[in-house]
C-alpha cells in the first residue's frame, strides 16, 4: 500500500475531475490517499455541491470517503468559496501563511503528485 497525497491547483472542471477519479481509484486498489484542494480548484466546490451538475456524483463519492484532506484557507478566500467550504464542513487549513503547509506530508511519507 502507498500513501499518496493529491494536490488540486488547477481550476478548470475536467482536471479537478480527473484528479476526484484518481483518488477513488486509489483508494479503491487498497492505497491511502489523501486530496488536498488548493488554488483555483477551490471555485469549483460550489458548482460540484449541486445535485445534477456535471461530477457532482463524484464529488459527493469523494467526500462520503473522506478522501478530501483539505482546502486551503488563503485561495478559497480568494475564490469566493471560503464560505461554501464552511458549509460543505470542509477541513479549512492556512498552516503556512494561509495555505496548508505538505511538509506533514512528506514527513508522513506521502507521495506528492500535483495537479
Amino acid at each position: 500500500m502507498r500513501k499518496i497525497v493529491l494536490l488540486a491547483y488547477n481550476g478548470e472542471m475536467m482536471c479537478f475531475a480527473h484528479v476526484m477519479l484518481y483518488a477513488l481509484d486509489f483508494e479503491k486498489k487498497g492505497h491511502e490517499v489523501r486530496l488536498v484542494i488548493e488554488g483555483m480548484a477551490t471555485k469549483l466546490i460550489s458548482e460540484l455541491a449541486r445535485p445534477g451538475t456535471p461530477f457532482a456524483k463524484v464529488y459527493a463519492q469523494v467526500r462520503e470517503k473522506g478522501l478530501i484532506d483539505s482546502i486551503c484557507r488563503a485561495c478559497s478566500q480568494k475564490m469566493g468559496s471560503l464560505q461554501e467550504a464552511e458549509r460543505q464542513g470542509l477541513n479549512i487549513v492556512g498552516d503556512m501563511q494561509g495555505h496548508p503547509s505538505i511538509e506533514r506530508f512528506l514527513a508522513g511519507g506521502y507521495e506528492i503528485v500535483s495537479f
